[in-house]
């Protein structure tokens, strides 16, 4: 989160809390009394493939959202789609949003969904992140005050928590962000298409998979080859 906010101008003077040890007691009372739960898996520090793969077929039985956390300042609930419609667990991510503020704030409050059968549970595209509110001054709030487009192309909606940009669409994969960074590069506006490619860091980085991240750069360095000469003369493009 912070990574993006610096990029518009947001200086975090204080860190994000991270729970190397878990979220406390007091954080998971309320969370299941709100949620009107009887119960939790996991809340521990965990790799989200691993503790599917560890906690998914007691999750199957009880029906008890898994909870984990990470080196990074999150709050995540994985579940599988049969299990806990993803309305359901969009609703316990924001009432946990809610819970995770001042001294027990967190960056983001994410929704893991799952699906698949034991053994075999798999991540799905409908992952969403739930951010704290950015800070006013910044500049996506600065364009869109004068009247400015600012698109968000896959995480950016909810990593800017829904402020600062005037159209948005999610990803489902680095090569459907590409799609849709084409789409609107065909469009004829002035103003700001923020993309953001989770494969990268999600599937490869998180994982340290060398030989996955090598490949989707390479497949981002052959869409970059062909996207450029499509650009405008006054167009401009930042990549980091």
């Amino acid at each position: 989160t912070i990574g993006h906010w610096e990029m518009v101008g947001i200086h975090t003077k204080i860190p994000f809390r991270t729970y190397p040890d878990g979220f406390s007691d007091e954080i998971m009372n309320e969370f299941m009394k709100q949620c009107k739960i009887g119960g939790y898996l996991g809340n521990c520090v965990a790799s989200g493939t691993k503790i599917i793969e560890e906690l998914g077929d007691e999750h199957v039985k009880t029906g008890y959202p898994i909870i984990y956390t990470s080196a990074d300042s999150v709050f995540q609930i994985a579940a599988h789609e049969e299990v806990i419609p993803l309305e359901k667990l969009y609703e316990m991510c924001r009432i946990a949003r809610k819970i995770l503020v001042g001294d027990n704030s967190v960056s983001r409050v994410i929704a893991r969904p799952f699906i698949g059968t034991s053994g075999n549970y798999v991540r799905t595209s409908n992952r969403h992140d739930y951010s704290v509110k950015p800070e006013k001054e910044n500049l996506l709030n600065y364009l869109t005050e004068s009247g400015i487009p600012v698109i968000g192309i896959g995480k950016i909606h909810d990593i800017f928590a829904g402020y600062g940009d005037t159209e948005y669409v999610y990803n489902t994969s680095n090569r459907n962000g590409m799609e849709h960074a084409v789409r609107y590069a065909a469009q004829d506006f002035t103003g700001l298409c923020f993309v953001n490619l989770v494969d990268f860091d999600m599937l490869f980085g998180h994982r340290r998979d060398i030989d996955g991240y090598a490949n989707a750069l390479t497949e981002f360095d052959s869409w970059l080859k062909d996207f450029l000469p499509t650009l405008g003369e006054e167009d401009l493009v930042m990549i980091t």
